[in-house]
């Protein structure tokens, strides 16, 4: 089963849900406001293959908030932050079958479902 992670009100993955439904792709989301990540989850998209510093969102309202970046912080700092907020997920993360996609990409998409996409 194909999951997608995010806030409903995020463009980003108001566009890869556009996507999969045009596909007729199936997938549950998971909004992190209703329902937050912890740290196995993320790790989980790092074993599958997600780096730290893909998901780590560094350009969000809420980077700038928390001032992380008046720190130094290393990958399990990073994530231990992720676990904590949420928003600082870069959004979406696709997970499919122990393969992850991070942020909208149509690309990595279209090759998760090559069987599936429809022709532009």
């Amino acid at each position: 089963m194909l999951y997608l992670f995010g806030i409903k009100n995020c463009d980003n993955v108001r566009r890869t849900a556009k996507f999969l439904k045009t596909n007729q792709i199936n997938y549950i989301f998971h909004d992190f406001r209703e329902s937050p990540v912890n740290k196995s989850i993320i790790q989980s998209w790092i074993d599958a293959g997600a780096t730290v510093k893909e998901l780590f969102n560094t350009r969000g309202t809420r980077y700038r908030t928390l001032k992380l970046k008046e720190h130094i912080l290393s990958d399990d700092d990073k994530i231990e932050w992720m676990a904590k907020e949420n928003m600082l997920i870069k959004r979406p993360v696709l997970m499919l079958s122990g393969t992850v996609v991070v942020g909208y990409n149509e690309k990595q998409m279209c090759q998760l479902f090559p069987d599936q996409v429809l022709s532009k």
